[in-house]
Parts: C-alpha cells; sequence; structure tokens
C-alpha cells in the first residue's frame, strides 16, 4: 500500500514563499515607494529655492513646485486632452521621466486617458 503523502501547497503560498525568499517588491512596495519619491522630490524643491533666497517672500502660492505639479497643471490648462509629445515640448523633461510622472499621477487619479497617448485632468 502506498504512503499518503500530505496535503500539497497552494499556488498563492508558494507565489508568497518566492517573492519572500527573493525580496522581489510588491506593488504595496511600488506605492510607498512612490509615495516616498514624491516627499524627496518637494524636499529637494524646497532645498534648491532655500538656496536662491526665495523663503521669505510671500506670493500666495506654495513654493515648491514638483515635477508631478508642473505636468498636472500643464495637462489641466488643455480641457480637450494634451498628446504626450504636446507635454514633453510644454515641460521639457526626458520621455522616462514623462512617463514615469504620467503613470504615477494617472494612478493617483489626478489624470486620466482620454485615449492612448491623451491625457486629461480628473
Amino acid at each position: 500500500m502506498p504512503k499518503k503523502k500530505g496535503k500539497s501547497p497552494s499556488f498563492d503560498a508558494m507565489v508568497k514563499f518566492f517573492i519572500h525568499s527573493y525580496n522581489i517588491p510588491t506593488k504595496r512596495d511600488i506605492d510607498a515607494l512612490s509615495i516616498r519619491l514624491d516627499r524627496i522630490e518637494r524636499m529637494l524643491m524646497a532645498a534648491s529655492s532655500r538656496k536662491r533666497g526665495n523663503e521669505g517672500k510671500s506670493t500666495g502660492k506654495p513654493a515648491i513646485a514638483t515635477a508631478s505639479d508642473v505636468v498636472s497643471d500643464v495637462i489641466k490648462h488643455n480641457p480637450d486632452g494634451l498628446g504626450f509629445s504636446e507635454i514633453k515640448l510644454q515641460t521639457g523633461y526626458s520621455e522616462k521621466k514623462l512617463r514615469n510622472i504620467l503613470f504615477r499621477l494617472n494612478k493617483l487619479g489626478r489624470i486620466k486617458r482620454k485615449s492612448r497617448g491623451i491625457y486629461i485632468s480628473a
């Protein structure tokens, strides 16, 4: 009579084991990293504005404008939507940086994809 084997592990348990043992980042890790990058970007902008001597001026607007804020403002000023190439021309950001910013803004719900390559303000 053959020996009875124990219960086989589930697929989810195996995936979690590999993710944990090989230190593969999860969606939650990527989201936390995105939030930390935004915070660091704001801190760098604040530090650079202090170096220029802008900390004493009060204009009513926040002195810190992150790259995400710049892209969001460009898209807001065009209610019909704006293509990737137009956003790139208006902001002057590299393609890689702009793609990361658009992905992050879409994920946060600040912009929406009207169609492929066309973005509108949310």
